[in-house]
């Protein structure tokens, strides 16, 4: 029994998954803190008395809460301006395998192939 569900762990990802979670939420107080500490004040220099929050919209019986909606999707740009950010630091794009275009179709194929498989035309030894 241990031995199968040692096999579906590897096999599904549930590992991989399960530390992806744990290093996402640990990212998500790193962000929250740095939106919370060190943006929203500045922020709130441009808002000082921070009454828009609390903007109501009246319409006979019903009040629209419009400022906490402007809040939240203030406070969502700022948190996923913050996490594109610290994702472009983090994360490189992969280089990928050298390529060269085919000379009879124009298509990229592998640095290192005799044939393109494409068009199958010989393709000429790499430099």
């Amino acid at each position: 029994m241990w031995r199968d569900f040692k096999s579906f762990l590897i096999k599904q990802n549930a590992l991989a998954l399960a530390i992806a979670v744990v290093i996402g939420t640990a990212l998500n107080r790193v962000v929250t803190a740095l939106v919370e500490g060190i943006i929203m004040p500045i922020v709130a220099v441009a808002a000082p008395d921070g009454a828009w929050r609390t903007a109501t919209l009246d319409v006979g019986p019903f009040h629209f809460l419009f400022g906490e909606l402007l809040a939240a999707i203030l406070n969502f740009l700022i948190v996923g301006l913050v996490a594109w950010r610290l994702s472009k630091i983090f994360i490189k794009p992969d280089p990928g395998s050298p390529t060269r275009t085919c000379p009879a179709c124009r298509m990229s194929t592998d640095a290192a192939a005799t044939r393109c498989p494409y068009c199958t035309s010989q393709l000429a030894p790499s430099a």
